[in-house]
């Protein structure tokens, strides 16, 4: 990985990506996974900001190793579920 994304370390079921499919470790389904994706909104607890900086290297990193996946797939994938906060006036 590269762009910022440590290489994951730790238990198997941290729900981790596997590199350079970009699969979760665990189950298998496309990393972040739902299980994962919980986990990192209550890893951050709300900071909203600091986690897309790390999903946004992420996504970096996965777009080096999946050249042929649409670039809109994947910014769906790694950054378009994050919940949205209220707009500011």
């Amino acid at each position: 990985m590269s762009d910022g994304a440590e290489r994951p370390r730790g238990r198997a079921d941290d729900h981790a990506p596997t590199t350079p499919g970009w699969s979760c470790g665990s189950c298998g389904d496309e990393w972040p996974c739902a299980t994962k994706r919980t986990r990192l909104l209550a890893e951050y607890g709300g900071d909203r900001a600091m986690l897309s900086v790390y999903l946004g290297s992420c996504l970096a990193a996965a777009a080096e190793d999946l050249r042929a996946a649409p670039v809109m797939s994947l910014q769906d994938r790694f950054i378009g579920w994050l919940p949205r906060g209220a707009r500011r006036r």
